[in-house]
């Protein structure tokens, strides 16, 4: 299985960064490969310009076309995700998620923001056509406690348990989800369905 990783955060430091982390070595556990992005890897100008041939979106269009399911993180700022975010996903082309699993998550300052995953970023992952969308997750800043120097980041106990049983659900989602046809396949399935009637 390959799952793309795709953070939302400008910043180096953030708290949605750990999820994504947190999320990447699970997978990585059971066996699964993970190519990981940041927005902040991108070149601005390329965002900014909507550049779709940019080598740095060309390659993260490969890697989303050959995986099998996309976790996503952003912070929430004003009360939706990052407009960076916001401007990779529409260098996107429309069926990009399509025979994809898709896990959200978001980190916020307060509960208010908890609807940002629902009312703004899982529409613009709709439009793109996910096959299956997980409900998500949303965390609260006050959840999440950065490590100091070499210690890892960690997790208040509630939400380290949401996490783990939406990776487990996102993780049983891929294993069970329909391959593909090859549209070769598929047009000789047809052509022998018309020779027999």
């Amino acid at each position: 299985m390959l799952v793309v990783s795709l953070g939302g955060s400008p910043s180096q430091r953030s708290r949605s960064g750990v999820l994504l982390e947190r999320s990447q070595r699970w997978l990585q556990q059971q066996g699964v490969e993970v190519v990981s992005y940041q927005v902040r890897d991108f070149p601005a100008e390329d965002l900014l310009h909507a550049r779709f041939g940019s080598p740095k979106v060309v390659d993260l269009l490969a890697q989303i076309e050959n995986a099998d399911g996309l976790l996503i993180a952003t912070p929430v700022y004003k009360a939706s995700f990052s407009g960076a975010l916001k401007t990779v996903l529409d260098l996107l082309p429309e069926r990009a998620l399509a025979h994809k699993v898709v896990l959200p998550m978001a980190t916020g300052g307060s509960i208010a923001h908890m609807l940002a995953v629902d009312y703004a970023l899982k529409p613009v992952l709709s439009a793109l056509k996910a096959q299956e969308m997980l409900h998500g997750i949303f965390a609260e800043d006050s959840q999440i406690a950065y490590g100091e120097g070499s210690a890892q980041a960690q997790l208040a106990p509630a939400l380290q348990a949401r996490l783990s049983e939406a990776l487990e659900q996102f993780y049983s989602a891929m294993a069970r989800r329909p391959k593909p046809l090859d549209p070769s396949v598929l047009n000789e399935r047809l052509l022998s369905a018309r020779w027999s009637i």
